[in-house]
């Protein structure tokens, strides 16, 4: 299983606490509050502000501090789209570039996605699935777009995260998964390209689950 830095786990149970409306967008994150709150010292809490700030989660205000930043649905799904567009690029060029050894590594993180989803462990295969994109994105072997579609999908992994808790979700994830390699094996561009682009896209039943879950959020806000 991919290990995981203290800073980044903190980043994670941050996410899922502004996603699930524990901290309210414009609320102030105070980070010595916050190292008592998950008692640890302030320089992981400081990193995965930092980390926050890069993906577009907080927002840091000069002389005032961190605040958490707010995305509505509309903002949700247009990153959404973006962020299909940009991993079936990936995923297109990957199918021509990728070497014998990258589509390796790629099936052994889709090993490790099965072996979470077999435990039913949704955490340890939200850290899975993240691998096993980031590696497609690197077998595309263009370092602009790999740049690009990392920093989108920063701004999305709590959403993406949250997505993973909606019942039979991580077992057509994986499913999806499974799609993508056999394209990416067989040197299929196109039929690559659309299956991630499937995966990634919210549409249909997601769009749904995603409204929901966002009201759900604003209603714990009142």
């Amino acid at each position: 299983m991919a290990s995981v830095p203290q800073a980044q786990r903190l980043r994670d149970l941050l996410e899922d606490a502004i996603v699930e409306g524990h901290y309210a967008p414009g609320d102030r994150l105070d980070p010595e509050a916050l190292a008592r709150d998950y008692a640890c010292s302030r320089t992981p809490i400081r990193e995965a502000l930092q980390q926050l700030a890069a993906s577009g989660m907080v927002k840091v205000l000069p002389k005032r501090g961190t605040f958490v930043a707010q995305l509505g649905v509309t903002e949700l799904v247009e990153r959404f789209e973006v962020m299909a567009e940009l991993e079936g690029m990936c995923a297109r060029l990957a199918a021509r570039r990728a070497t014998p050894e990258e589509l390796e590594g790629l099936r052994q993180a889709h090993r490790a996605c099965h072996a979470c989803l077999e435990a039913g462990d949704v955490d340890g295969y939200y850290y899975e699935n993240g691998a096993f994109h980031h590696l497609i994105y690197a077998a595309g072997h263009n370092a602009f777009l790999t740049q690009e579609a990392t920093r989108l999908h920063a701004i999305l992994k709590p959403y993406r995260r949250l997505q993973l808790h909606v019942r039979q979700r991580m077992q057509s994830s994986y499913a999806e998964h499974q799609a993508i390699i056999a394209a990416l094996e067989t040197g299929d561009a196109a039929g690559a390209e659309q299956a991630i682009r499937d995966h990634v896209q919210i549409q249909g039943e997601r769009f749904n689950d995603l409204v929901a879950s966002m009201q759900r959020l604003q209603a714990m806000r009142r």
